[in-house]
């Protein structure tokens, strides 16, 4: 009698649909009429890039698109092959072409892994239709994928499965006798089926792990059928681990939606979006240097204190440590979102940048430099320059621009926060100017 291998494949595996009919969720691709369906209806599959989270159908749908036009189906693990391995499969394909016509679709798994040569390498067989390329990546392909290639290919944006996809996905796998737990007998308590499907976190992949795992616990001891209750759950799960990844784009979604609640002035939105990075596992230093950057980015001025708000953070993060120090980025996040906002600084460096680019490296006039040496007082160092402390008001009328930037002004603080006294000492200051300018021209012409 041959041993039954089937419960050595993990049950994600083994409830893997084969037909587009018993897929669940993403329909905007798979739903009546949607682009995937019409695909297959018309027999010819395009080279395809599937951008998405885990566990939301990628590989499966791949497998399904393979059968539906009867192509040789070769899976390739970026991760596991290189370039030797690929041309292989490109000497098979080449064979099973000459000798049955028969396409090959080649699904590569984590295409973002590949390297620029490793993608050069495939791009002329994808070019030519011996491969028909389906490419899987969590990553954006926009950032991953070779631009020669990822012209050649339509992507397809797959989305994390709602907590109803889930919830049907996890039903079928209690009940099907044949690839499922359905000889089992298992209940399933509805609250379970609900927190099961909240800790997947829209994967597919990571419910069924978690059932199979709650499956193991259930208490069979007692008479009936055993029960999956929230407590199996809850230790079948252990934690929750969220999507994220340091270098990926999640990484920057989320900075981003943390930069954004901060610059317009939420602190609820940007202590949530603090929360999930934590969470997640971000190096809670790199949120703090980018805190200290904000501070002067989109508040500046409009509240000096911000800048030491946002160093003191990361000194009591790095005494600290966590978790007792998160608390501090909590405070600064609070502190930073509450705080009158101006970018005036950073506009002005952004003019400065671009002034210095388009200009080069302007000479310092004459009165602007020092003069320690005779020889410089002769070439005119530091002539006419005038020394503030002795104006009553402590205001000189020279120019500190170099002679092509003359009258240039790049710093122009908003009417917000302590930004607002500047704005008004800086006017009062010209204002006196243009007053003795005045007078001084007067007194000129009349004499």
């Amino acid at each position: 009698m041959e041993p039954d291998t089937r419960k050595t494949i993990p049950l994600a595996e083994r409830m893997r649909p084969k037909t587009l009919a018993e897929f669940v969720g993403q329909h905007h691709l798979v739903g009546e009429n949607r682009i995937l369906q019409r695909l297959i209806g018309r027999g010819k599959i395009p080279s395809l890039l599937l951008w998405g989270p885990p566990g939301s159908g990628k590989t499966t749908l791949a497998s399904i698109l393979a059968h539906s036009i009867d192509a040789r189906f070769v899976f390739f693990s970026a991760v596991l092959s290189g370039v030797r391995e690929l041309r292989r499969e490109v000497e098979a394909a080449t064979g099973e072409r000459e000798r049955s016509g028969r396409p090959t679709l080649l699904f590569v798994d984590e295409i973002h892994r590949f390297n620029k040569s490793q993608q050069d390498a495939l791009l002329p067989h994808v070019e030519s239709g011996l491969f028909t390329l389906i490419g899987a990546t969590t990553e954006n392909p926009s950032f991953q994928v070779i631009a020669p290639l990822l012209s050649r290919c339509q992507v397809l944006v797959l989305k994390p499965l709602a907590e109803e996809d889930l919830g049907i996905i996890v039903r079928r796998a209690l009940e099907d006798t044949g690839r499922g737990l359905g000889e089992a007998g298992l209940s399933l308590d509805d609250e379970a089926l609900a927190m099961l499907t909240r800790i997947a976190d829209g994967d597919c992949r990571r419910a069924l792990n978690c059932l199979e795992t709650a499956a193991s616990l259930a208490d069979t001891s007692k008479e009936g059928a055993a029960r999956i209750t929230v407590a199996v759950i809850e230790e079948a799960a252990q934690q929750r681990t969220l999507r994220y990844d340091r270098s990926g784009e999640e990484h920057y979604n989320l900075i981003s939606a943390l930069h954004k609640s901060l610059r317009d002035s939420d602190p609820d939105g940007a202590s949530y979006w603090l929360g999930r990075m934590l969470t997640s596992g971000e190096d809670p230093l790199y949120i703090a240097r980018r805190l200290i950057r904000f501070a002067s980015e989109d508040i500046g001025n409009a509240d000096p204190h911000a800048l030491q708000v946002a160093l003191n953070c990361r000194e009591a993060f790095h005494i600290l440590g966590p978790p007792e120090g998160e608390l501090a980025l909590f405070q600064a996040v609070t502190y930073l979102a509450t705080a009158p906002k101006s970018n005036a600084v950073y506009m002005a460096e952004k003019k400065i940048r671009h002034d210095i680019e388009r200009t080069g490296s302007l000479p310092v006039p004459l009165h602007l430099r020092n003069a320690p040496t005779a020889l410089m007082k002769e070439m005119g160092y530091g002539h006419g320059y005038q020394y503030a402390h002795d104006d009553a008001d402590g205001l000189v009328a020279q120019e500190h621009m170099p002679d092509r930037l003359r009258g240039s002004r790049y710093y122009h603080p908003t009417n917000r926060g302590f930004e607002a006294v500047i704005r008004d000492r800086l006017t009062k200051w010209r204002q006196i100017l243009k007053q003795r300018a005045e007078h001084h021209a007067h007194r000129s012409h009349s004499s």
